[in-house]
């Protein structure tokens, strides 16, 4: 049995994923990235060896991705996070063909085939507004959890409407309306559409085909899964691993390598074969 490796190191948290060669998961970690990345991709992986109930030497091809991926030492190869989370999403939700990436300080809107690879992208890389981080200059202004924050936002009867287009202004917002006496629930679930305004936005550059898949730690705030798909108004494909999806598709590409490397050399053909 062949198990190859993915490695996602994020701005706020790093994931790794182990898979077989049915592209199974069989083993997989989450972490908080910290300063020393380095230590943070080495201790993924290591969680998620435990996890699969494998020793390293048994792993046969790491793939670091994300935006520390040069950091994974221990990898085989680097492969930008665009890529794997397409590759990674299609594999979950074969009719995928267009992706949105909310992580903590980007999103990325991309577009891809049948096969996983990319036909097109973007990203908000000029502004956080539209990002985790947004959620998270909230979650500090009202003293509410990151958790939290979606269950919250979704009691919300009358959402006030953001008007800032700058997370580092956000938090004078926030306490704006608080001080207005907006209740919380209103303004959380205001800074959720928000962000679903931006994230539209970007993927509607890229296209909007077919299914749709968000992945990303931002994926398992259900106020934000369900901001995104009334914005678009369209259903999203969500599941309990999608913020695993840039390490699944990392772990991919792995065993892409791994069979690649297996399969046999053609014999050349004599040159008297090949000139008659």
């Amino acid at each position: 049995m062949a198990y190859a490796a993915g490695v996602d190191v994020g701005s706020t948290q790093t994931k790794a994923v182990i898979i077989d060669e049915d592209k199974k998961i069989v083993g997989r970690a989450l972490t908080d990235t910290g300063a020393n990345v380095v230590h943070a991709a080495q201790n993924a992986f290591k969680v998620a060896l435990e996890d699969a109930k494998l020793r390293e030497v048994e792993v046969e091809y790491v793939i670091g991705t994300g935006y520390g991926r040069y950091r994974v030492t221990f990898g085989n190869e680097q492969i930008t996070e665009i890529s794997c989370h397409g590759r990674g999403a299609v594999q979950m939700f074969p009719n995928t063909r267009t992706v949105v990436d909310m992580g903590g300080q980007d999103t990325k809107a991309i577009r891809v085939n049948e096969q996983g690879e990319i036909v097109d992208f973007c990203m908000n890389d000029k502004c956080a507004a539209g990002t985790g981080r947004f959620l998270g200059a909230a979650s500090m202004a009202l003293d509410i959890p990151l958790p939290d924050l979606g269950t919250t936002a979704l009691r919300s009867l009358k959402p006030v409407k953001i008007s800032t287009t700058c997370t580092v202004f956000a938090e004078s917002e926030v306490l704006s309306w608080l001080g207005k006496g907006k209740k919380i629930e209103d303004i959380l679930w205001g800074v959720h559409q928000s962000i679903a305004v931006r994230s539209a936005g970007l993927m509607r550059r890229v296209g909007v085909d077919s299914e749709i898949t968000f992945t990303g730690g931002v994926s398992r705030n259900q106020a934000m899964v369900k901001a995104l798909s009334d914005k678009l108004e369209m259903p999203l494909n969500v599941s309990e691993d999608c913020h695993y999806m840039g390490a699944l598709g990392a772990a991919i590409f792995a065993l892409d390598r791994i069979k690649t490397s297996r399969r046999p050399v053609q014999p050349s053909k004599p040159e008297a074969e090949v000139q008659s």
